[in-house]
């Protein structure tokens, strides 16, 4: 089957000085997504209490999500009419003014709101550098920078707890937020000066309707993740009609992107089968890496007995496999034109590595033992996320470049919400269903230490099964990912530009 991307003109080349500038631009883009992504959680009780407001705080953390997600496609769509550069220069100056006025809140309903416009921002920054890579890398070189931006991220979900927590220690939880004003003022200069235009000059039609339907479409599926189980049961009212509701505008949107001219989420791309397995075993792997890695501190402090900084710590040898996994691949992936294998062998082993954790958590293993499951599931992670992206962007025409990376990063984004609330739904019907937990297991950590010995260790037994058995759920999605990646079309990556 002929692949469509030929069929386009190239984009602009690139000389390697731009190149260099570009990509340090890009680099930095997605420092300023990756560390927002990770260092306001440390800071969320202090900002509690200056601002008050306990009841809300969840939203600090769903407004972003939300805001963020949901934009996601419209900046694919957008930057495929526009341009890469524009739709790039208003996503980084969005996120910055939304920094400057969560730095600034005086409450916290205006954080609130505040974190929902600098989400708005934020949409742009990973699918933007990940298309803009499209433009100006061809794909047989293209693993290798989409194995830097996955090392980025690994990097920035060590960093960023570490630098949240130092920064309200030493200065004030508000320079969470103004710390990313220098960082985002030297990418805006770097991609104004280094990138140049792309994307046709031309007549559109912009597809407002399906625009209008995505958006809601997506706030809707998010708010049933992320209150489902947690702010509303399951089965209450208001969770079953958000779903309904989430159905019914998704039926909608199929019908209006059908009849669009420039539809905001082209559905051809769903008959490209590389495209529609790709970006599944990429969401899947998603909502199983964070199915169990969300619940890692909470193993770490609570069956461990770890402290909270050294529960942050026990985490970088995952992360440090990430980091290795995506660089090691990307260039693999470049110097070979092949990237099936390196998703299929790191699924394997991220399933192989969520079952140890299975039986870690049950039946208990050395601390070492445990660190060494984690250095091969992040390896398993790293080898799949930058590889499949690279697959994708080589399987479309460039046409819709931004629009398959974009669909990519939203689904991905999708992926993990759902497996945050799988995971906790696991774990809340195994501790409801367990006596030991009583009122103490709502309490908190620091009630669970105080408790009798005797009780202490048949309340940590039960947060224990309770652990494997999310654990268990990621090995279980893991291979539902595996068994999908087998099936994956492996196209040879080009080796020049030729319109991707």
């Amino acid at each position: 089957m002929e692949n469509p991307a030929i069929l386009d003109p190239a984009p602009n080349a690139v000389t390697p000085g731009e190149r260099r500038l570009v990509m340090a631009g890009l680099m930095l883009a997605l420092t300023l997504a990756a560390l927002d992504q990770n260092i306001v959680a440390t800071a969320l009780p202090r900002i509690v209490s200056d601002l008050g407001g306990l009841a809300h705080i969840s939203w600090v953390v769903t407004a972003f999500l939300v805001a963020s997600t949901t934009t996601t496609p419209l900046y694919g769509k957008f930057s495929d009419i526009y341009g890469r550069k524009p739709a790039f220069l208003v996503s980084i100056t969005v996120f910055l003014a939304g920094s400057v006025l969560c730095g600034l809140a005086q409450g916290m309903t205006e954080l609130i709101v505040f974190r929902a416009i600098q989400g708005l921002g934020a949409g742009g920054l990973i699918t933007l550098a990940q298309t803009t890579i499209g433009d100006i890398v061809t794909p047989r070189e293209r693993g290798r920078y989409q194995g830097l931006f996955a090392s980025v991220f690994a990097g920035c979900s060590v960093a960023g707890p570490l630098l949240g927590g130092f920064l309200t220690q030493a200065l004030s939880w508000r320079w969470i937020f103004y710390v990313n004003l220098p960082v985002g003022a030297v990418a805006l200069v770097l991609i104004t000066v280094a990138l140049r235009k792309t994307g046709r000059t031309r007549t559109h039609r912009i597809d407002y309707a399906g625009a209008a339907l995505l958006i809601a479409a997506t706030s809707a599926a998010l708010l049933v993740l992320s209150w489902g189980g947690s702010v509303y049961p399951w089965s209450s009212p208001m969770i079953l009609v958000l779903a309904a509701v989430t159905l019914v505008l998704c039926a909608a949107l199929a019908v209006v992107e059908t009849r669009a001219s420039e539809p905001v989420l082209p559905l051809h791309l769903f008959g490209n089968l590389v495209f529609v397995l790709g970006v599944a075993v990429i969401s899947f792997s998603a909502m199983a890496l964070f199915a169990a890695v969300v619940f890692l501190p909470l193993f770490f402090q609570l069956v461990i007995g770890a402290s909270p900084t050294d529960a942050g710590l026990m985490i970088a040898p995952m992360m440090g496999g990430v980091i290795v996994a995506s660089v090691v691949g990307g260039r693999l992936v470049s110097r070979t034109g092949r990237y099936k294998r390196f998703p299929v062998v790191g699924l394997a082993a991220a399933t192989s590595a969520y079952l140890a954790m299975g039986w870690a958590a049950r039946h208990g293993a050395p601390v070492a033992w445990i660190e060494a499951v984690l250095v091969v599931m992040g390896l398993g992670i790293g080898f799949v996320m930058p590889n499949l992206t690279t697959a994708i962007q080589n399987a479309v025409a460039w046409r819709d470049l931004g629009s398959a990376t974009s669909a990519s990063a939203f689904l991905r984004s999708l992926g993990g919400a759902l497996g945050v609330a799988l995971s906790g739904a696991i774990l809340v019907a195994q501790l409801r269903d367990a006596p030991s937990v009583g009122a103490d297991g709502a309490q908190g950590l620091d009630r669970i230490a105080h408790l009798p010995p005797a009780e202490h260790a048949a309340l940590v037994g039960t947060y224990a099964h309770a652990l494997s058995i999310t654990f268990l759920a990621g090995a279980a999605i893991a291979a539902c990912a595996f068994a999908m990646v087998l099936f994956l079309p492996e196209r040879p990556l080009r080796g020049s530009q030729g319109g991707a």
